[in-house]
């Protein structure tokens, strides 16, 4: 992805709706950040920087137990935003972020994107439905670990993450990213894409590639039913 402001909101879903004036407010405020795989973004507890938007590479927001446990809330590749909500509400970092990849993000500053809010009730307007789907978002995230169990899981992810043109999807090159995303152990995590192969609804492309084969019956083992094998 292009790391020009305007190109990274244009790709950017969270700003789909942004228009206009409001559009170019935003892209004259942004400024490209570069993280080195294995670079810290922010610490929870942390003022919010702004809202991050993922040009390149991977970003994982996660939470630390007070034993060193972690939990990944969200995996973030290009497109994807993150400190949002954060920077919406004024409260500090909820979480950690790193790049586990070479990264690329375009920064709002959180000053200057929420006096935007505060004076465009155009960009108000468009965030809203932005903001609902982030709801939604979170509502599935919930869902899928009370409800669904470790194949539905995986299954519903690579549904949502993959390539709508060739099915293409690019894991985490370390798994356990995932695995903790999807509240699952590393090696649960590998039985079940292991399942979902043998069953010919997806294909392993090298180390950290997978490729739907078949969309419909991956949504059905979202949804519960068990592939055949």
């Amino acid at each position: 992805m292009s790391t020009d402001p305007a190109a990274v909101l244009r790709a950017c879903k969270f700003f789909w709706q942004v228009k206009g004036a409001s559009f170019d407010r935003l892209v004259r405020m942004g400024t490209v950040r570069t993280y080195p795989q294995g670079t810290t973004i922010f610490r929870e507890g942390e003022p919010c920087p702004g809202v991050f938007i993922v040009a390149s590479g991977l970003v994982r927001v996660f939470k630390l137990a007070a034993n060193g446990k972690e939990h990944v809330l969200h995996l973030v590749g290009p497109g994807g935003t993150f400190a949002e909500v954060a920077a919406i509400g004024g409260f500090a970092c909820p979480a950690f972020a790193d790049a586990i990849e070479d990264s690329q993000c375009l920064l709002l500053p959180a000053a200057r994107f929420v006096a935007a809010l505060r004076e465009d009730h155009a960009l108000c307007l468009q965030l809203m439905q932005s903001m609902a789907m982030w709801v939604k978002h979170l509502v599935g995230l919930v869902e899928d670990i009370s409800l669904r169990d470790a194949l539905g899981r995986v299954a519903r992810y690579l549904v949502e993450t993959a390539s709508p043109a060739d099915g293409a999807v690019r894991l985490p090159s370390l798994k356990k990213h995932l695995a903790s995303h999807l509240n699952l152990t590393s090696e649960t995590l590998s039985r079940t894409l292991r399942r979902l192969d043998d069953s010919g609804l997806i294909a392993t492309d090298g180390e950290s590639g997978i490729v739907v084969k078949d969309f419909a019956g991956l949504r059905r083992a979202a949804e519960g039913e068990s592939p055949v094998i």
